[in-house]
């Protein structure tokens, strides 16, 4: 997101978002200007007053989300080859991918962004935008525009932005499934705030349904890994497969203590764009809520430990769980129609689920398994 690199990781394994450097000292700026604010302020108050200066703007219209649906796969995952090449990846994607420029009161930063549909809407980071009071976007033709902020979402770190410009090359989006590992996959983003437009590399979907904590402390689920070098700045750009459609938002990379290890993650698809069509339409996600405690639970064959589920160790009084008929010592091990076998998987299956979806949840209890049908509530 800023043109300096991110801070190292540290010994707990925490991964780290680029964040904005501080640029402007604030006491050598007060120190400066002090006397002339206090001498001019009834004079400059009463002249911004009278042109309409601290009349309440009127909020622009938003137009509605984008009415895209994630097309099935009709075909195994594309190879580079003599007819797919990253320079045409490039070429594809390089039009969809946006500079975001972040000014606040102490910081100056930069992330990245990718155009989402027609309307000029702009997926990036939450982390990108957060905080700010500023923003612009500039486009790889260059054209720089002031953008909106309509909402952003610190539990998936996604952040939705609104340009008024519609001759804009919407971003293709990528079939619902998950990448396959092993898959080669193209990063488009605006590193170290580089001018001249996108910055591309290559590389492979390295794994999926990752981890991490960062630095704000929140921990983000079910990511996409990849080995196509992230470098700050990067953060909000899209990361696409071999025919140019976005499987990913970068949103991290991760830092030792002799800078970067090749190791790069993102937001997957199909929770990115459900999250930013909430943001568009109602500027929040409601996301799903159990309302139980749990660990993993392991069982034991021929000497190693296998996990198999969630066992749960706590259900709060009228939440979800309960409501459906859930019992402490339940173990659960699969969530609409998905198995899960750690607090992981189950954590992040519920990042794509909703307050007031209602889902099977296959459990086993004493011995016997049986499936209730769980109305999710909301997490505040």
């Amino acid at each position: 997101m800023t043109s300096s690199l991110p801070q190292g990781q540290s010994t707990s394994g925490e991964i780290e978002p680029d964040k904005p450097p501080r640029q402007v000292d604030p006491w050598a700026i007060a120190m400066g200007i002090m006397g002339g604010v206090l001498l001019g302020t009834g004079i400059t108050f009463a002249i911004l007053g009278f042109v309409g200066v601290f009349e309440e703007p009127t909020p622009p219209t938003i137009p509605p989300a984008p009415t895209l649906t994630a097309p099935a796969p009709t075909s195994a995952p594309g190879t580079f080859g003599d007819s797919v090449s990253v320079a045409s990846v490039a070429a594809l994607v390089a039009p969809s991918t946006v500079a975001v420029e972040v000014n606040s009161f102490l910081a100056e930063g930069a992330g990245s962004g990718v155009v989402y549909g027609n309307e000029g809407y702009i997926i990036t980071n939450h982390h990108v935008i957060e905080g700010a009071s500023e923003v612009a976007v500039v486009f790889a033709d260059g054209a720089r525009f002031p953008a909106q902020i309509v909402g952003s979402d610190p539990v998936n770190d996604i952040g939705v932005l609104l340009v008024d410009r519609q001759d804009v090359t919407p971003v293709t989006i990528g079939a619902s499934e998950l990448p396959t590992i092993g898959e080669p996959t193209v990063a488009v983003g605006n590193p170290l705030a580089l001018a001249g437009g996108p910055t591309v590399t290559a590389g492979i979907i390295s794994a999926l349904e990752r981890k991490l904590t960062v630095t704000d402390g929140n921990d983000l689920y079910g990511l996409v890994q990849t080995d196509a070098p992230i470098a700050p700045g990067s953060s909000g750009g899209a990361l696409v497969d071999a025919a140019g459609r976005l499987v990913g938002i970068t949103t991290a990379i991760a830092v030792s203590d002799v800078g970067p290890s090749d190791l790069g993650f993102a937001v997957p698809a199909d929770i990115a764009i459900p999250v930013a069509n909430d943001l568009i339409e109602t500027g929040e996600v409601r996301h799903a809520l159990m309302g139980i405690q749990g660990e993993t639970a392991w069982a034991q064959e021929n000497g190693a430990e296998f996990p198999v589920g969630i066992l749960v160790n706590d259900v709060s009084p009228q939440a979800a769980y309960e409501e459906a008929g859930g019992q402490i010592n339940d173990v659960i091990v699969a969530i609409d129609d998905v198995t899960v076998n750690t607090i992981d998987a189950l954590l992040a299956r519920l990042r794509r689920l909703r307050e007031g979806d209602t889902v099977p949840v296959r459990i086993l209890r004493s011995d016997s398994s049986t499936t209730i049908d769980v109305t999710m509530g909301g997490l505040d």
